[in-house]
């Protein structure tokens, strides 16, 4: 069993930056591949960025590219998404994931667990 606790988000104007943190309680950290959803309002939750276990891969979704960066920490228990250049459509509630998937995946089925999300509000 994994819980996740995201952080970091508020609101930012157009252009701007912010590091979303997902604190992961338990032991097993570092068996698990990790990632970043995010939902717009009324909007299907979306794939963002997934980080494999040993920080050798990671993927981001087309929209997020040469903007956000994702990274981890397996000695904190902590996955990061720096997320600079923001844009209005960034805008929506992230969440943390993490799941058994090897190496990555952008498929949110495929992962057992989730926080309970935190908001991301980019003004124009």
């Amino acid at each position: 069993q994994v819980q996740l606790v995201e952080s970091g988000g508020g609101l930012v104007q157009a252009g701007g930056s912010l590091r979303l943190s997902c604190a992961a309680s338990g032991r097993t950290f570092s068996t698990y591949v990790m990632a970043w959803f995010r939902q717009a309002p009324g909007k299907e939750r979306e794939f963002v960025a997934t980080i494999s276990r040993t920080n050798s891969i990671t993927y981001y979704a087309e929209s997020v590219k040469g903007r956000f960066s994702i990274s981890r920490d397996n000695a904190k228990n902590t996955v990061y998404l720096q997320m600079n250049s923001l844009k209005p459509e960034d805008t929506g509630v992230y969440y943390c994931a993490a799941g058994s998937s090897s190496p990555v995946s952008m498929i949110d089925r495929r992962y057992d667990y989730w926080g309970q999300g935190t908001q991301v509000t980019v003004s124009a």
